[in-house]
């Protein structure tokens, strides 16, 4: 597989969305794109009841933004555009009408930890360690912190952010509250993503979109607040300091 895709596949009620990148299923903005597309046409499709995310390959669950267009950013406003694509994805994710249930099989960095803490319910494999690198390149976490704080509250969120080095292990992200349960395989794990989304789509539609609204009772500003972050990580990024380190990088 070399190159990315965004794919939806419908079985038994279920909405399968899968992404894929070859570098680490990174999200560059045209995936982006298409990923909130395809997230928007499942939650209006009669034909879904649930949606399950997951992400193609069986190593790197997300490794976040796209690496590339974060360091050729020239301008504030491309800046803020860049960032911006994160924010809307978190956004069209918690106003989706369906329960999203993660199917995370690796590991998540930065952005990635966003979108695994944007689903409403998480499964993984214990290869499923994350890590918020962030900091350690100059700018911040500030776009997904309201959704990653939101799932495993303000002090773990604060640890994860400043020990921008080190990975943590699934269990301690099931342990926080960002995962619901832990598996030894993929296979174990798409098992269980199974059965959870089909037993899931029997239940009544319409008491799972009043359900989904009273979970995320609380963040309606967050149409306005994520793209003021990004605004924020967007003039960051042209910061001399921030050049500098991710010449480092490149």
């Amino acid at each position: 597989m070399n190159n990315s895709y965004v794919k939806l596949h419908i079985e038994n009620q279920v909405g399968y969305i899968e992404f894929f990148h070859p570098s680490h299923n990174s999200l560059p903005s045209d995936v982006l794109e298409k990923l909130i597309d395809t997230i928007t046409e499942a939650g209006s499709n009669d034909a879904i009841k649930v949606i399950v995310l997951k992400s193609g390959g069986d190593r790197t669950f997300c490794a976040g933004a796209s690496f590339q267009e974060l360091i050729n950013i020239d301008s504030e406003e491309n800046g803020k555009a860049f960032f911006s694509g994160f924010a809307n994805l978190i956004n069209t994710m918690r106003k989706c009408p369906k329960f999203i249930i993660g199917r995370v099989q690796g590991k998540a960095v930065g952005g990635g930890v966003g979108l695994a803490a944007s689903t409403d319910y998480c499964l993984t494999t214990k290869y499923a360690s994350i890590k918020l690198s962030e900091l350690s390149l100059a700018f911040g976490p500030f776009v997904i912190e309201p959704a990653v704080t939101r799932k495993l509250g303000l002090s773990n969120m604060t640890q994860l952010s400043m020990d921008a080095t080190n990975f943590y292990s699934a269990e301690w992200a099931k342990e926080k509250g960002l995962f619901v349960e832990v598996y030894e395989t993929v296979e174990a794990l798409d098992t269980a993503v199974k059965i959870f989304a089909e037993n899931l789509a029997s239940y009544n539609p319409e008491a799972m979109k009043q359900m989904k609204s009273v979970f995320w009772s609380g963040t309606e500003h967050w149409d306005d607040l994520l793209i003021e972050r990004a605004a924020m990580s967007g003039k960051l990024a042209l910061s001399d300091f921030t050049k500098e380190t991710l010449k480092r990088y490149k």
